[in-house]
């Protein structure tokens, strides 16, 4: 499917181009040029407005405008004081999750509205801009013909091939020392460890041999399945349905020298036949993306869970077990009743065999200016050790 088209007018002529946007951002409707005249305050009544803005100024101080409109975003409304004034109403989790989705959905959209002009094969035809081609390659592939973008998403591009080279050091995966999994962009980043570490820790079933089998459900970077593979699991079947997630975890395998071992296969879920162990990560927020990127943290009425339950007991060996790696986060935000997931299980023809807890070590559980600090403070990420009765 090719990308939409943006158009503008320049010179007294409209000028088109293709429109790209990995957030799922609609063609803005109204564009006008922007350069270094262009002060911070006209720029935010601009991006307020729906106008979007083509820079045709200094890649460096677009950067800077871009700083500004952000501060004007981020800015605290002024409290109006009044002598009578009632308390405010308590907010419930359920709603201030949804606040603040919707205050962050509002500020991508504004910010979103400083764009930059690409020539074919990705070169930036701006004074002092980078070379980012091989970051825009990356998450786009070839570039054949001139495209728009906005400066915010090319941030995040630039920031996505940044953690590509350096790499989420992993403990689990230590042989002596950490080892290193490369997320490419648009897949999620391992750099929450505690679950990780769950999967490093938990008892292998009981009737694993050096003939085992395992599956690892959305793969995404590959790393719970190196993990099952460093602790002697002898046959893995990664799954995705990601064709980037499915380059990731091949790339990530090949270089830590397990690519032997492990099979990444596209599915929805499982792959065909049965394994002792299948481990299964979904996305712990059963909320609708508002993105393609954020598939990989909100899973719709829970499908991928729901799925991955009701089809275990038909993919496990017998004596085998299933892995749920799950943060209860979302019954904190007041998104899924406490007592649904035990239900779910039941339902599934299921059994607990045991589970194991880790507290978040993420720098926002310790964040109280956060949204959702309380929710996030409360955490617990889980491993659910199951069985079918």
């Amino acid at each position: 499917m090719e990308p939409p088209v943006i158009s503008w007018t320049e010179a007294g002529h409209v000028c088109c181009a293709r429109w790209r946007s990995e957030s799922g951002s609609p063609v803005p409707r109204r564009v006008v040029l922007a350069d270094d005249t262009l002060s911070a305050d006209a720029a935010y009544r601009l991006a307020c407005e729906g106008t979007a803005m083509l820079w045709r100024g200094d890649f460096q101080n677009a950067r800077q405008l871009l700083q500004a409109l952000a501060r004007r975003v981020d800015r605290k409304p002024r409290k109006h004081r009044q002598q009578t004034a009632s308390p405010p109403a308590p907010v419930s989790p359920a709603h201030a999750f949804n606040l603040y989705r919707l205050a962050r959905s509002q500020r991508a959209r504004t910010l979103g509205m400083l764009l930059l002009p690409f020539d074919a094969g990705h070169n930036l035809p701006l004074r002092r801009a980078p070379d980012v081609r091989r970051a825009c390659t990356e998450a786009y592939g070839p570039a054949p013909e001139p495209y728009v973008t906005s400066l915010r998403e090319l941030l995040g591009l630039i920031g996505a091939h940044e953690w590509r080279k350096k790499g989420v050091e992993i403990a689990a995966l230590a042989d002596p020392a950490p080892q290193r999994i490369y997320p490419h962009y648009g897949v999620y980043s391992p750099v929450r460890g505690e679950y990780v570490g769950l999967v490093a820790s938990a008892p292998l079933p009981a009737l694993m041999d050096e003939n085992s089998l395992a599956f690892d459900i959305g793969t995404g970077t590959g790393v719970l399945a190196a993990v099952l593979a460093r602790r002697g699991v002898a046959r893995i079947v990664a799954t995705d349905q990601d064709p980037r997630a499915m380059a990731c975890a091949r790339e990530n395998l090949a270089q830590l020298g397990l690519a032997t071992r492990v099979d990444v296969v596209q599915a929805d879920l499982f792959a065909p036949g049965r394994a002792a162990l299948i481990v299964c990560n979904p996305p712990w927020v059963p909320a609708r993306p508002s993105s393609p990127i954020e598939h990989a943290v909100y899973d719709p009425e829970s499908r991928m869970l729901r799925g991955f339950l009701e089809g275990l007991a038909a993919h496990l060996e017998p004596g085998g077990e299933g892995w749920l790696i799950l943060s209860d986060l979302a019954e904190h935000l007041g998104l899924r009743p406490r007592d649904e997931l035990s239900a779910w299980i039941e339902a599934a023809g299921l059994r607990v065999l045991g589970r194991l807890d880790a507290r978040p070590v993420h720098p926002k559980a310790l964040d109280d200016t956060d949204p959702l600090h309380a929710a996030r403070a409360a955490e617990v990420t889980s491993l659910w050790r199951l069985a079918p009765k």
